[in-house]
């Protein structure tokens, strides 16, 4: 053959939404560097969220890799974090009890409740089965119909009892 093509592969970006550019990118290039450097991964999300503590997918991306990597102690701590900026945004005064149900299943207010079910994963991967279940219980409260997915929470502690 005597014509030459260049095959340009881009990586698939994980979408966070609508975030800034800038934010973007940090978040970008920290999901692409974890596996072969979750420091550095740690330091681009870390950037982000110096940069942009609004911007509740930084909490996401924290939560994740700490959980990834069995540091559960920072892994609670960012989603406890991200569970009260999702819940400033979403308006959501006082304690998860006092929470509307059932929840509005979109943005913060997802976020949130998505959240949530992170924070009943790492108690439960941390040991604490009672804390797991009361979250679950707000879950079950605010989530009736398990759109984000707590249910599956609640079948990995029936099935570690």
């Amino acid at each position: 053959m005597s014509s030459t093509s260049t095959l340009r592969i881009e990586m698939d970006q994980i979408d966070f939404g609508a975030i800034p550019e800038p934010i973007n990118e940090l978040l970008q290039r920290g999901v692409v560097a974890y596996r072969s450097s979750p420091a550095q991964a740690k330091s681009w999300f870390l950037q982000a969220l110096v940069a942009a503590p609004e911007v509740l997918a930084v909490y996401f991306c924290l939560y994740k890799i700490h959980t990834y990597q069995g540091n559960l102690d920072a892994a609670f701590a960012a989603a406890e974090a991200g569970l009260a900026e999702a819940a400033r945004q979403a308006h959501l005064a006082g304690s998860i009890e006092d929470w509307p149900a059932p929840a509005v299943a979109d943005g913060p207010s997802r976020f949130a409740l998505y959240t949530l079910k992170a924070l009943a994963f790492i108690e439960l991967k941390r040991g604490a089965p009672r804390k797991a279940s009361a979250l679950l219980a707000q879950l079950e409260r605010l989530d009736p119909a398990g759109h984000v997915g707590w249910p599956v929470v609640r079948d990995l502690m029936h099935a570690s009892a």
